[in-house]
Formats: C-alpha cells, structure tokens, sequence
C-alpha cells in the first residue's frame, strides 16, 4: 500500500508490523520521523536485534544483504534490516534482491529502506513488490502555499494554539525548512505556556538566536563562504553539538544540489526545479552559486558519498575524525579549490 508519511506514523502506533517498509524523497525531516515510527513500534513489539546496511555505492555487496535475509535472528525472534539507499536507486542487482524478499519474505525479519533523493523515475518492479506486502511512504517536500497547514497541525499535536497571523509569521522565519520549523515549535512548545499566540508574542519567542545553527552552516557553505562556514562549525563544535546530529540537514541539502546539478546539466528550467524542490526565491542565490563552482552531477554526488563516509565515522562505525571530515567538506563544496582536500 502507499501512504503519506504521516499516515503511516499512525498506523505504526496502532498496527501489526508489516515485513517491509520504503520511506523516500526529499523531505528530510517526514523521512526520518516515518522511520523512526518504525523503529518504535518494531521495539514495541520485541524485535530487539536490528542491521543497518549503508548502499551508498556501487561498491555495495547486495548478496551481503540476501545473505542477512536467511541468516537466523540471534537475540531476538525478529529482526529489523534497515538499508540505507542514499540515491533511491538499487540498481539491478539490488532490484532483484529485494524482489526476491518480498516474493516470500522471512516470517523474522522487517524490511526498512530509506531513501533521500525520489521522483516518479524511481518506481519500478522493486517498489511494487514492496507496495504489496508493505507500505510505501514518499515524503514530497511542503509547497510553500501548503506551508503554513504543516506548521498548524505540527503546533496543535504539541498542544500549542496559534491564530493565523502568528502561524503565518513563523512560516515566513523558516521559508520551507521544516526542520527549523520543528526545532520552533519544540521551542514554543515548552514557552506558550497554554495561551494563544498572537503573532507579536510568536515573533518575540523565535526572534533568531545569536548562535551558529547547522541552517546557517549549510547556506554559508553553498554560498562559497568557505572561512565563515569553518568558524561556524567550530562554534557548532563549542557549544556542544555533535557531528551526527548535524549530518540529516546537510546530507539533506547535498541530496537537494545533486538534483539540481542533474537537472542544470539536461538542460532542464533551473528556477522552475528549485520551485519543485520547496526552494523559496528568497533561498535560491547559494544554490546557484553552488552549481556554478560545481556544474558536474559527479561532483555532488562525491560530495554525498564523503557525508555518508562523515555519517558512519559519526556513530562509530567508520574510521577519521568527523570533525576534521566534516571540515573538509564543507571547504570543498565552498571553492572549488577545495576539493583536494577531500583525498586527504
């Protein structure tokens, strides 16, 4: 079946596990709440053993992954296999692995595959199999005129009451990114205090803050300002983040410019792409001048390949320090020049 994101959190706090799920697209943040309802209810339900398979290139073993399916569950009666599918594309050899699971999947094991990048080219008979023994969630990005409804039901399921001129007012300080969107609404959550925003006290609570934020960060770097975005980080880095929680919304706008960069290289209408994409005109100026140091589609996708290498040394599971990684990245994908740094 297909269902929204949001429908299939839902379901997950009130249903069975299904043997397979598929949760795609570009809107980051609908993606990794999806799946993290999944994740939820499989501990819910006493699968405590779970794999994580990062299929992020075409180095990527898939029999390793067939292999996993029959292997038997060794702490628990279930398992949860999660692969991770950067460009949503498996190619044949992974196609055919997951149709072969879904054709008679394993009674111990639920399948999640998370994807960033997913358009309509995407679908083939791999995603239909999944479709039929389990759920299929594509995450489209929030229309700007779609906007401000995301923002008011988000407030309402964190018990918060805003009239329309205040939602109106946040909408407008987040220009599209649902995550900064979140982040607010955590925030008034926690300050509302039970009374009704007006948009002057909506506008006093998420007045901007005075410290570096991952937002800043990544439009710094798609800007070119390459010294700014290094003493951003090392002010990210003081105040005590940590590299894998600044990782989602940079892949995320890597995964954004990669398409982009594909569409600008078929010669496709760049400006009506950025609109596609939820990219407000106010946002558009550091993506093009990211695509004009890195007109190549290869060169980003190496940029996304570097930040799942970054993702992985993170959490542990990857060698390098992911500050220094993360460092060289965002100094590469700021000038040209950069890049060198990469293979260091």
């Amino acid at each position: 079946m297909e269902l929204t994101p949001e429908r299939l959190i839902a379901q997950c706090a009130s249903g069975e596990l299904l043997p397979a799920y598929l949760i795609a697209g570009p809107e980051m943040l609908r993606v990794l709440e999806a799946a993290d309802a999944v994740r939820a209810q499989a501990r819910a339900q006493g699968v405590a053993e779970r794999e994580v398979f990062d299929a992020d290139g075409r180095d990527f073993d898939w029999g390793q992954l067939d292999a996993s399916f029959h292997a038997p569950s060794l702490f628990s009666a279930r398992r949860l296999v999660e692969v991770r599918l950067p460009s949503g594309k498996p190619g044949k050899e992974g196609a055919e692995v997951i149709a072969a699971f879904c054709a008679n999947p394993p009674a111990d094991v639920v399948l999640l595959i998370t994807a960033g990048e997913w358009s309509k080219s995407h679908h083939g008979k791999w995603t239909d199999a999944i479709s039929r023994i389990g759920v299929v969630a594509i995450a489209w990005a929030v229309k700007p005129h779609e906007l401000s409804g995301w923002i008011e039901t988000r407030l309402r399921s964190k018990g918060v009451r805003a009239d329309r001129d205040a939602v109106q007012a946040l909408a407008e300080r987040v220009e599209g990114n649902l995550l900064a969107a979140a982040q607010e609404i955590d925030k008034l959550a926690l300050l509302a205090q039970g009374e009704t925003l007006s948009v002057d006290a909506m506008e006093a609570l998420v007045a901007d803050a005075a410290r570096f934020d991952i937002f800043r960060l990544t439009d710094a770097m798609l800007a070119g300002q390459g010294a700014l975005a290094a003493r951003m980080l090392a002010g990210l880095r003081a105040e005590g983040d940590q590299v894998a929680g600044l990782m989602p919304m940079l892949v995320r706008e890597l995964l954004r410019t990669a398409a982009l960069a594909r569409a600008q290289a078929r010669g496709a209408n760049l400006a009506a792409e950025m609109k596609s994409q939820g990219i407000w005109e106010s946002k558009q100026a550091p993506f093009k001048r990211a695509l004009q140091r890195h007109a190549n589609p290869a060169r980003w996708d190496r940029f996304v390949a570097e930040a799942s290498r970054i993702d992985r040394a993170a959490k542990g599971r990857g060698d390098g320090d992911p500050w220094v990684m993360l460092e060289r990245l965002l100094l590469a994908v700021a000038d040209a020049k950069g890049v060198k740094l990469l293979a260091a």
